[in-house]
């Protein structure tokens, strides 16, 4: 069984930045790519980006592409999203995930952690 575990969630004041993290139990699981979404309550989860795993080839929701950076370090086995100029509606609790067949899609992933709760106040 894979275990994801997000860290780095907190409250944020509006146009602050933030970085979150995501490691994987057993160190050496490596799925295709690695996946954060998003979901604000009264909200569908939502796709935020992906990056794969070999080649860091990285994805972006486009309405968040150039404030959110997704990256990978091998080493941690880690998969990190720096998020910059956060807003009010930033606010969500923040899911990593992971697939083996990459794609936007929550159906489309196969483990999720958590999730971490990140606030953004005005």
């Amino acid at each position: 069984q894979v275990q994801l575990t997000e860290s780095g969630g907190g409250p944020v004041q509006a146009g602050n930045s933030l970085t979150l993290a995501c490691t994987a139990d057993p160190p050496r699981y490596n799925p295709y790519a690695w996946g954060w979404f998003r979901q604000a309550p009264g909200k569908e989860r939502e796709f935020v980006a992906s990056i794969t795993w070999t080649g860091g080839i990285t994805h972006y929701s486009e309405s968040l592409e150039g404030r959110f950076t997704i990256s990978r370090d091998a080493a941690k086995n880690a998969v990190y999203l720096q998020m910059n100029t956060l807003q009010p509606e930033d606010t969500a609790v923040y899911y990593c995930a992971t697939t083996i067949s990459g794609g936007r899609s929550p159906g489309e992933y196969d483990y999720w952690g958590q999730g971490t709760q990140v606030t953004v106040s005005s």
